[in-house]
């Protein structure tokens, strides 16, 4: 038995194999397998399961995994400098440039009044100066408020459009999806659609409205989605390759 909530397991007990997280859920009523971006694998596995019974399942969707886990390398984000001196939040279609002003009191984000019509807008980074990680778990948090503020009017927008009704929205940082549409009708959409060009995010909100009406990708789903996006083909690939417009602090809890 695993005596931790989350441990590391070994695939193949050879020291070059990639490492499992295997994470203990009292939700969980079977195995299943996620690929995060970047290829971390994590097994999701109901309470007092043996290491035995986790192996077998790897074992037999190793062909599966690791398919996956090269897709997730590829479209994993470029490394980039940090911290950035900018951030293009291309779905608002904004431009915030970050300023560090040196003061007293914890490190904290603050947008500067708006300059001219045409000018990236002033992200001050005010305070004591953070440790990276810090820092890190500042812009993620930023992100997530800056978010909320543009897709919660915008994806309001759309539902009355297409005539649909959801209960309430989630903003996230999700891992593995852009969104999703629970039975109760909660939509819950990443954090990280901010870095993504408009067309694709309204695509995403156009797909996820679909689903209130329709809990499947059914003919009937797809005649919906085509109907208020007729690109949703081409608008989806693109989607798929959106994790590498995602800067890589925004997606690593390495903190």
């Amino acid at each position: 038995m695993f005596d931790r909530p989350e441990t590391q397991l070994s695939l193949f007990d050879a020291h070059d194999a990639p490492p499992f997280i295997v994470r203990h859920s009292r939700r969980a009523r079977r195995l299943t397998v996620r690929v995060h971006v970047g290829g971390r694998v994590e097994v999701v596995v109901p309470p007092r399961t043996g290491q035995r019974t986790v192996r077998e399942f790897l074992h037999r969707h190793h062909d599966w995994i690791e398919t996956r886990r090269e897709r997730a390398r590829r479209e994993c984000p470029e490394p980039r400098p940090f911290p950035p001196d900018r951030l293009e939040l291309a779905a608002f279609g904004e431009t915030w440039q970050l300023r560090t002003v040196p003061g007293a009191g914890r490190a904290r984000l603050v947008a500067a009044p708006a300059g001219g019509a045409g000018t990236a807008q002033v992200l001050e980074l005010r305070g004591l100066p953070p440790r990276p990680a810090d820092l890190r778990r500042l812009l993620r948090a930023w992100v997530g408020a800056r978010a909320a503020a543009g897709l919660m009017p915008w994806l309001a927008a759309l539902a009355r459009e297409m005539g649909c009704e959801y209960r309430r929205l989630s903003i996230r940082r999700q891992r593995t999806r852009w969104g999703s549409c629970s039975t109760r009708g909660t939509i819950s959409l990443n954090a990280c659609l901010a870095f993504q060009r408009p067309e694709i995010v309204r695509y995403l909100l156009v797909h996820e409205l679909a689903h209130t009406r329709h809990m499947n990708h059914s003919a009937r789903f797809w005649r919906l989605v085509a109907t208020h996006e007729p690109d949703w083909r081409n608008l989806d690939r693109e989607l798929l390759g959106g994790w590498r417009r995602v800067p890589d602090w925004m997606m690593n809890d390495d903190d």
